[in-house]
């Protein structure tokens, strides 16, 4: 079955948690910065904005997954083509391979499941490889897909091809992998530079009772408090566009 990859359906437990997630973040921004609990009910659609927002980055995880997946997948093809299977059997014995490396759910391997089923009824395999490419919008995918199906059509070397992309792909992900790990400890400093803020304001309401009330229950409370979480989101944001380094 074809899948998109720019999409993606949550289940029922994912919509409960998030759902859970997204109030409690209403409850503690309220708490922090307005103690108004007609404001937290106009917040309430934020939890929307989070769903969406949540959505996004579990799209973006699992292409991540699927690329590093798709890795593994053209090593065991280059394989299967060096030991002489053709190209469409090398397809269906790097699924036996991929069974024993991902859960039978993992996307890499309902992809290659789907074209050993499509396969069987003649389905050109380039256009296979090229479908994917299409639907999970994954550079890596979409290059290779484009000079497997050039190189099918037009008689190129199919080994070389395979291998070549193969260790080009291994490559760039055992950067990613470096880089990924370089940067953890800064990701972690920044998420704690990010609660800093809240945690003082949280620190100062559990031990100076009443010291911030001057900021609640009135405009210019709001209008500050409003400031300030302004100030604090695009802060939060800017970190995160920092440690995020795309290769």
């Amino acid at each position: 079955m074809k899948q998109s990859y720019e999409e993606y359906r949550f289940s029922m437990t994912e919509i409960l948690k998030y759902l859970v997630q997204g109030l409690l973040l209403c409850g503690a921004v309220d708490y922090l910065f307005y103690q108004n609990p007609w404001l937290m009910f106009l917040a309430l659609p934020v939890t929307v904005f989070f769903l969406k927002w949540k959505k996004k980055g579990l799209i973006r995880e699992r292409k991540k997954n699927l690329n590093y997946q798709f890795k593994d997948a053209l090593n065991s093809l280059s394989v299967a083509v060096q030991a002489g299977y053709s190209v469409e059997n090398a397809v269906a014995a790097c699924a036996r391979d991929l069974e024993r490396l991902y859960p039978v759910d993992s996307d890499i391997l309902r992809e290659f499941h789907y074209m050993e089923s499509q396969l069987k009824i003649s389905v050109p395999v380039e256009e296979l490889f090229l479908s994917l490419g299409k639907r999970c919008q994954i550079e890596d995918v979409e290059n290779f897909a484009a000079v497997f199906f050039a190189a099918k059509r037009t008689g190129g070397d199919m080994v070389k091809i395979i291998q070549t992309a193969a260790r080009m792909l291994g490559d760039k992900i055992d950067v990613k992998r470096e880089i990924e790990s370089t940067l953890a400890a800064k990701k972690a400093e920044q998420m704690i530079m990010s609660f800093m803020p809240a945690g003082i304001i949280f620190y100062l309401k559990l031990t100076s009772p009443g010291f911030l009330n001057v900021l609640y229950g009135n405009l210019f409370g709001i209008c500050a408090m409003t400031l300030c979480l302004g100030i604090y989101g695009t802060s939060y944001w800017l970190g995160c566009k920092i440690v995020d380094i795309e290769v």
